[in-house]
């Protein structure tokens, strides 16, 4: 078979190039699904630590007298921390239950993952926990940090 020479030719360019063109809006999609998720969890720590904040806060007096009575700063933080842990603990109760049953809804846009892929599921809850003990430790070390004289002049 022979090929006319005198054929203009357009686009001349690699497989490997012909694919990533092919794969740019896959591509993007990821990229801001990626961007949002990160979103996500920024929001959630903002969130997270805005709330504990707020309740350390409101418990001053009470932090005050535990203060007063003999409890060390560890048992304050620890008790924050805990407070923290429970709250990301009742969240990922929750969520991962609704986040396998929404799975089957974008079964078909995932890309060598499974719905209910376990290691998936299990290193996003340990970084969500992990990110809630880092959002739990500011208010948990001011709260460590209450004057006993000043948190019950502070009623």
């Amino acid at each position: 078979m022979a090929i006319d020479s005198r054929l203009p030719i357009f686009n001349v360019g690699t497989l490997s190039d012909q694919v990533d063109k092919s794969l740019v809006q896959e591509r993007l999609v990821a990229s801001l699904s990626s961007v949002f998720g990160a979103l996500a969890v920024i929001l959630a720590c903002v969130g997270l630590y805005g709330l504990m904040a707020f309740a350390v806060n409101r418990r001053r007096n009470e932090i005050g007298i535990r203060m007063a009575l003999g409890a060390q700063r560890g048992q304050v933080a620890g008790m924050v921390l805990r407070e923290t842990l429970l709250l990301v603990g009742a969240g990922l109760g929750i969520g991962i239950p609704a986040a396998l049953a929404a799975s089957r809804l974008i079964a078909a846009e995932l890309y060598a993952l499974k719905p209910g892929d376990p290691i998936t599921i299990l290193l996003a809850s340990l970084a969500m926990a992990c990110v809630a003990a880092l959002a739990g430790y500011l208010p948990a070390r001011r709260a460590s940090r209450v004057d006993p004289m000043t948190a019950l002049r502070y009623e």
